[in-house]
Formats: structure tokens, sequence, C-alpha cells
């Protein structure tokens, strides 16, 4: 979770801007340089005997860059968000700044942003801090895979053995497993509240309704409700486990992903119901705890929604040697919890002709169909919004769009409720894009350079766009699309870990070597998926980033390897970073007086000054 410390100089007109922006980096350093870590000298061969032309050149640029957002830069002010006093009150007679309707991931990111851009700040919340994602979803999740992963390993002789380690059976304490999750999301979600206590962000208990443009009520049923005022609002009230008809969820012997996280009980046979990220989490879960599990996935195939090659692999890891069995291509149409001796019964009919298939008797069943928007209650229709399958519509910056398709004024919604990217930290990602834009520097947030990932064991993690997405989109746009690969195989430390079994596989266009997907199958694959991520978020392309240099012997060298592995044409290598390194390191050897009288010089330099603007733009 994010934390923030202040920090204030004896000099408060001094302002350094943070690393990450991307406007502040000076004309010898891209953003794609700044992201491989590589110095300056090590691109540009440059030394202290070349220091006087890089002088030259940067003396003379500045006639260039003389701006006005140039000289902002260039003020001075160091400051790591160390404030309590949560912003100043609204001096356009608002209560607050901002408002967030939702505690959660989205929320708590939002809010921590907004205080450190000076919002005075609150954010409403009708249940507990935290969320789904803290209390009923992500945190409690990891706390049962972090079990089942030292199960697995525990239970698996023959990889003991590989390391000349001898263990007796392993066995487990269902409550303690239970209290393991529970506790680790009270941890959390302590540290949320705490986190936003400090920083002064005023926590208003209640559910909180739209009661107009720039107005909000909250408040208890039967406790009385509070109307507050506020420049611009948030709405980020999540989702819940989505439940299809016909299924009859007692809480007990037929669950959610709720219920499940609770640990009550492990049952010798369960259901799961879909085979996405939920169903392919929990089945690691319960076989890992002694469970037989039984897949029901409406598609074809299992696990709709990876990458088709990825997925086949992952299938033949985490599927076909465990006791997991499946039906594709039905529904279940109908569920009814154990009761009176019997068990839980599911009639299943064909997906396409809705013709009866047969029934199941399970211990259990749990509904791993996906999640719906929180949306209900809030107030919606009191500024003519008109939600679209329960999901609140927004436009690309996150603005709340009417039933006239025109944006309502200072309204805002994230995360879930959305529906754009049902992920934590894609709420999150975009609450701190929405305080960007009413702090007035215009954000849109690239979804495609938002990565997700699967907990399993091995894991599996995944962003921008799956091979065939990625080949419609060139047959579309007219660009050529080539893939290359890299087995975990061939890396050290996954030799080492005996954990060798996994896949990376990179997208690209090899015209110009953009980044158009990476998928990767394999151990601490969510982990390694973030240098993928952050290349797509920050434009660099194949050609900048295979000068990277990885750790030896880590798991990151598989990325390595596969962005070696890609072949970008010749043209497209070239890039202006490189043309620059190239023509600087030429003119700097010059003598001076060639560069002052030499046509070439004068015209390698005139090249410089244009390659500068270029780089300063992108």
């Amino acid at each position: 979770m994010q934390s923030a410390m202040t920090m204030s100089l004896a000099s408060p007109s001094l302002t350094i801007a943070p690393r990450s922006d991307c406007s502040s980096s000076t004309f010898l350093t891209s953003r794609s340089l700044r992201f491989c870590g590589l110095k300056r000298e090590a691109i540009f061969g440059l030394n202290s005997s070349h220091s006087a032309a890089a002088r030259l050149v940067s003396s003379s640029s500045a006639a260039v860059f003389s701006s006005s957002s140039t000289k902002q830069r260039l003020n001075l002010k160091v400051s790591a968000s160390v404030s309590n006093d949560n912003g100043t009150p609204s001096k356009e007679g608002f209560d607050y700044d901002l408002v967030i309707i939702g505690a959660g991931v989205g929320g708590h990111g939002a809010a921590l942003h907004a205080v450190e851009k000076g919002l005075k700040t609150a954010i409403i919340e009708g249940d507990v801090v935290g969320g789904t994602c803290v209390n009923r979803g992500c945190v409690p999740s990891k706390a049962l895979l972090a079990v089942s992963g030292r199960m697995r390993e525990l239970q698996n002789e023959h990889h003991m053995k590989a390391f000349g380690l001898q263990v007796a059976a392993a066995g487990y304490d269902r409550q303690g497993v239970a209290d393991h999750a529970n506790n680790l999301a009270s941890k959390i979600r302590n540290n949320l509240t705490n986190s936003m206590k400090a920083l002064g962000v005023d926590i208003l208990m209640g559910a909180g309704t739209v009661l107009g443009p720039q107005k909000v009520k909250y408040g208890k049923a039967g406790a009385g409700e509070t109307v507050i005022t506020a420049k611009d609002i948030i709405i980020a009230t999540g989702s819940i486990p989505l439940v299809p008809k016909g299924i009859e969820v007692d809480g007990k012997t037929v669950i959610t992903s709720d219920h499940a996280l609770k640990l009550e009980f492990v049952p010798e046979w369960i259901a799961i119901v879909g085979s996405g990220y939920i169903g392919l989490e929990f089945s690691d879960v319960y076989t890992a705890l002694g469970s037989e599990v039984t897949f029901i996935e409406a598609l074809d195939q299992l696990m709709p929604g990876f990458d088709p090659e990825i997925g086949k692999l992952a299938q033949r890891v985490l599927i076909n040697p465990r006791k997991i069995d499946s039906h594709t291509g039905v529904f279940a149409s109908k569920i009814t919890p154990a009761k009176d001796g019997k068990p839980v019964i599911i009639e299943l009919i064909d997906a396409k002709t809705r013709e009866p298939k047969g029934t199941l008797e399970v211990d259990a069943a749990l509904i791993a169909t996906g999640r719906a928007p929180f949306t209900e209650g809030l107030g919606l229709e009191n500024i003519n919004v008109q939600t679209q399958r329960g999901f609140i519509p927004v436009d690309e910056r996150m603005h709340v769009i009417d039933a006239d398709g025109k944006l309502v004024p200072h309204l805002y919604c994230i995360g879930d409720a959305n529906g754009k990217m049902m992920l934590a930290h894609a709420a999150s990602a975009q609450g701190i894009s929405v305080v960007e834009q009413v702090t007035g520097k215009d954000h849109i947030l690239n979804h495609l350079s938002v990565p997700a990932a699967c907990f399993t064991h091995p894991e599996i993690s995944m962003v921008g766009l799956t091979e065939p997405q990625a080949r419609e989109k060139g047959e579309k746009e007219g660009f050529e699309v080539s893939v290359a690969k890299t087995s975990f195989k061939a890396n050290t430390k996954a030799l080492a870990e005996n954990e060798a079994e996994g896949l990376a596989k990179l997208i690209y266009r090899p015209d110009n070597g953009e980044i158009l997907g990476v998928h990767i199958f394999g151990l601490h694959a969510a982990d390694l998926i973030h240098e993928a991520s952050n290349a797509i978020a920050m434009g660099t392309h194949i050609q900048d980033i295979k000068f990277a240099v990885h750790a030896h012997p880590t798991l990151s060298e598989v990325l390595d390897e596969l962005f070696k592995a890609a072949r970008v044409s010749r043209k497209a290598s070239l890039s202006p970073e490189l043309r620059f390194s190239v023509i600087l390191s030429w003119y700097s050897k010059q003598p001076i007086f060639e560069r002052i009288n030499s046509a070439k010089s004068q015209f390698a330099f005139l090249y410089l000054q244009c390659l500068v603007f270029f780089l300063n733009l992108i």
C-alpha cells in the first residue's frame, strides 16, 4: 500500500520535479532511457573530456526550450507528501475540494494522491475501509494461496527429494489457515485506515448518495444523514459477486468468493462454476487442501480470456495433473444447496441449445462467474445518469456520462463500478488519473499498460493484447505482428528452485519495436510482468529496453532474454535516442575550430538541436 512522508526544506522556493515526471527530464535523457536505468555516459559515450561539448549543446539548446513550463520545472521544491492538515478549506465555498464515495483500494489511492496535491479530501464508506479487495478479495485470497503453495511443495515428494530434503507427511489446521487470511485482511485494513488518518483525510462512515451537482449525503439508516458539498466527486463503490439466475446461495454449501475466503469447511468434492481468475485460484487452494474439483464452464474451453497458448500450457500444469475434471460448453441452470442429508444438486444445460445435459451431485458449489458493479442507491437518478448493465458510463477520463450523452460536471467514477477494468490496482490508477485532472493536469490512463495476474502455482500474468487480439488489430491497421518466446527452462534461478516449468511470450511490431502484449506463465510471473507493463506505459520500445541490465542469476533474466529474442527492423532500431547518441559522440570529438568552421559540424549541431526538441516532446 502507498505510504507518504513529508519533508520541508529551508528554502520553500526550491522544487525538484518527481523522478517519474517525464516532462522533467533534461535533453540528455529520454523517458525510455531513464526507464532502462542507463546512465547518460553509458548511452551517449560522454566522459569528462566531452563535458565541454555537452555544455555547448546544452547552453545552445536553452533558448529552444525556454518556456514557462520549463522555467516552472526548474523552480525547486522538495516535497514528499508530508502534511496531515488535509489541504486548506475550499476557497469556492465547498465543504471539501474532493469527496470520494467508497474507501476501497481505488478510493484510497485517489484520497492519498488528492492530499498530496493539496486538496481538502473526505472519503465516505458504508461498510468497512478496504472494500472488496482487502476484506473479501485480493488480500485474504493471497493468504490462502500462500498456504496452498506451501502445502503443494511439501506434498511433492519428488520435488523435495531433488533438493535432498526429506519431509514427513504435511498436514494443516483449517481454522489456523482461515485465521491467517482473516488476520492479514485486518492488518491491511488497519494500514489503509491509518494511512488516510495520518494525512488528515476525513473518513465519513455511512452510505453515500449523490443529491445533485457537487452535493452528497451520507449516513446510516436510522442514525440521521448529513449533507456535504464538494467541488469534485468520485464514485468508487466497487462490485459484488455475480450470481446468475437459478442459483440459490446459502453461504454454506453454495457459496461465492466472499464465503469461500472464510474457509469454514473444506469439502471433499466441490464444483466451481467459472474457470477465470477467481475459479482458477480457488481450484489451486482446494486441491492443495485435499478437495476434488469439477469446473463448469459456459465456453468451449477452460480459462477463457487468457492468451490461448499460455492457457494451453497452464491447463497442462495447473489442471490436468490435479484432481480436477471439467464440463465445458454448459450452463449451471439451477443449483440447489445441500439440505436434509442430500448433496448439492447442479442441473446442467447446453450453453448453445439449452438442452439438458444431466446433473451433478457434489458436496459444495462455488460460484465464480465474475462480479457485478455495486451502483444501487447512489442517487444516480438525481443527476440523470442511467447505468448500463449496472455499470456507470464514463469517458476515457473517467468523467460520468448522463442519459443524454453529456458529461456530468465535476463527477467521476473509477474502478469496478465503471467496468473498464475490474482490478483493484486499475481502480487506484484511475483515481490518481482523476485527481491529476481536477488539479489542472490532463491525464488519460492507458489501460493496455495495466497488468493482471492469476496467483496460482505457478502464476500467470499478462499485460496488453493477446496474440489473437494483436493480429486482429494488425489486420485492421495494416501492420505486421511478430511473437518472441523464451522458456523458464533456460533460466538459472528457475532451475535452482527446481521450478523450470514456464513460458514468457512477447507480442510486438517488428517494424517499429512497439510492445503490444506480454504474457508469462511460471515462477513469480506476477512480479516479473511489471517490467513489461512499465515499458508499455512509458512508450519504451524493444530496441531501447533490450539494453537494460538484469542481475544474474535472477528470474528477471527471463524478460531480458525475451526482449533480446525479438527481431526489430534495422530502421526501427535506429531510434531518435540512438541517432542522438551517435551524432553527439562524433560531434564532441571534433576540435573546437572544426566545430565552428566545418559545414558538416554546423549541420550536426543543428540536427542535435532538432533531436533535442523532439525528445523533449516525447
